[in-house]
């Protein structure tokens, strides 16, 4: 089983460029998993709670493992880099958020993919329309290019000298 993969990083606490430019290397060197494209990294206003801006970009992977078995994967870098869930939205030293796997539509207690809140953001949709602008997402059956028309971005901006 192979399938292509979009997943969305970000970070807000610490050296975030370098966070996020080593969960990549991470991501690419992760056993079953080729790293095939990657964004520019844009600067986000923070959702949630006041704290930092963020760092954000997305990532295209093409995984040899189950969807489940990747959110594991995902779940342990996030915690090799210090990742530390305490309140919904808060800041963090990185965050990684599966996307699209492939044109699966699954809804588990763990896992919701797509994504079931990439269509509302600006922050999500910048750095995939860059990477992966053809690609249908399966709920609303329309292409990342025609959604991210339809957000708000004024608040993504790409980060200078990147």
């Amino acid at each position: 089983m192979q399938a292509q993969c979009a997943v969305a990083l970000g970070s807000n606490i610490g050296d975030s460029h370098a966070i996020l430019e080593a969960a990549i290397e991470r991501l690419a060197h992760a056993p079953g998993i080729v790293l095939q494209a990657k964004s520019r990294w844009y600067t986000t206003k923070a959702v949630g709670p006041p704290q930092p801006d963020y760092l954000n970009g997305c990532a295209i992977l093409q995984v040899k493992l189950s969807p489940q078995l990747l959110l594991d994967t995902l779940l342990a870098i996030e915690q090799e880099f210090g990742r530390v869930r305490q309140e919904r939205w808060g800041p963090r030293s990185l965050d990684l958020d599966l996307l699209l796997y492939d044109d699966l539509r699954l809804d588990t207690p763990t896992l919701q993919i797509p994504h079931p809140r990439m269509r509302e953001r600006a922050f999500v949709l910048v750095p995939l329309v860059e990477i992966a602008p053809n690609w249908v997402e399966p709920v609303s059956g329309r292409v990342i290019k025609e959604l991210v028309k339809e957000v708000d971005c004024s608040d993504v901006h790409l980060l200078k000298g990147n």
